[in-house]
């Protein structure tokens, strides 16, 4: 969505769903970009059969570029395959940015082997992370020339300008802390984890989590059991650029994670980051702020930099002015949009409009 903002009117776009009834991304499309959603593009899911791939395929005509996203578009990625010749259709980019609950400790086979046979007709499997590059090419067999990591990036002058306090319903008091995370409130984010992890902190720190999912009960049970209910807060969805910098540390607590914006987020704001190893985010944390990785699903070990974090608030500030250096030279959204536009013209063998 952002990179069809930056575009604006110099693309067209028809944007399918897996999940029809989940469209709540579309109201992130600015006003005067050409957007439609076809009511009559074969679902995205269901048995491949190849009466249901031809059906994917004619669907595909008639355009410029097809972009693919994840596992739940892999049959239109397979539709591609067996048709693309016949039905000379345009050319696929596929996209992979991480894997669902399903598969956050392990992929599975059948899987792998569907991606293998379907992949070979795109012209490009990118992916933001590392780890995810090293599957790609381990696992799903994909040769050099058509693997590309593009890492994420963000808007970093937007997070470091200064918060906006009532961008959230929630009020921070005179001597009060907050650690704060980003997620969707799901269970592959282990927030209860956080909960416990955040539990030993001072009573003059707050866990605050934004964002909504179908975990929200299990969070607050978490905090009612420890007794902190009154220090953890849940306000909801926000908008990051408005409400990370309000933070003074950000806590991931994820089983699975492949190269996760809301940590770069924190970092351009200029925030240290307690967090699991998990996917690429000792990497795209600065140096000094790798001690404070902890190893995935060790929760006494997150509660441990959570301490250390919060009882200097010296580290804090040094390590929040080297995430923010970082970010600004290695994850800035112009950098990411130009690779995509690149990787897009090459595939269409013409120019970006």
């Amino acid at each position: 969505m952002r990179m069809m903002n930056a575009w604006g009117a110099r693309a067209e776009h028809a944007v399918v769903s897996a999940e029809p009834q989940a469209m709540a991304a579309a109201a992130m499309i600015a006003p005067g970009v050409p957007a439609r959603y076809p009511k009559d593009f074969p679902s995205l899911t269901g048995r491949p059969t190849p009466g249901r791939l031809a059906s994917l395929a004619r669907a595909m005509q008639g355009h410029d570029l097809v972009c693919t996203y994840n596992w739940g578009a892999m049959d239109v990625v397979m539709a591609h395959r067996v048709f693309s010749r016949a039905m000379d259709l345009p050319p696929l980019i596929h996209h992979e940015d991480g894997f669902n609950e399903d598969e956050a400790d392990g992929l599975k086979p059948a899987r792998n082997l569907y991606r293998r046979a379907a992949l070979r007709s795109a012209a490009r499997l990118i992916v933001p992370s590392t780890v995810l590059e090293g599957v790609a090419r381990e696992v799903w067999h994909q040769p050099e020339g058509r693997l590309l990591r593009i890492p994420n990036g963000i808007d970093t002058a937007a997070f470091a300008a200064p918060p906006d306090p009532a961008a959230l319903s929630l009020r921070k008091s005179g001597g009060e802390f907050w650690v704060g995370t980003l997620a969707g409130l799901r269970a592959v984010k282990r927030l209860p984890d956080l909960v416990a992890a955040f539990a030993a902190l001072p009573p003059e720190w707050h866990l605050v989590i934004c964002g909504e999912g179908p975990e929200r009960a299990a969070i607050l049970a978490a905090a009612a059991a420890l007794g902190i209910e009154a220090r953890v807060h849940l306000p909801g969805a926000v908008d990051p650029a408005r409400v990370v910098g309000l933070f003074d540390i950000f806590a991931l607590s994820s089983a699975s994670e492949q190269f996760p914006l809301s940590v770069v987020e924190a970092m351009a704001a200029g925030l240290p980051v307690a967090a699991p190893d998990v996917g690429d985010v000792r990497d795209i944390l600065s140096e000094p702020n790798r001690a404070f990785v902890a190893p995935r699903g060790d929760t006494p070990a997150l509660g441990k930099a959570l301490a250390a974090l919060a009882a200097d608030p010296g580290l804090r500030a040094s390590l929040g002015a080297a995430n923010a250096a970082r970010a600004r030279a290695e994850f800035d959204f112009a950098a990411m949009l130009a690779r995509y536009e690149a990787a897009y013209s090459d595939a269409m063998g013409r120019g970006f409009p």
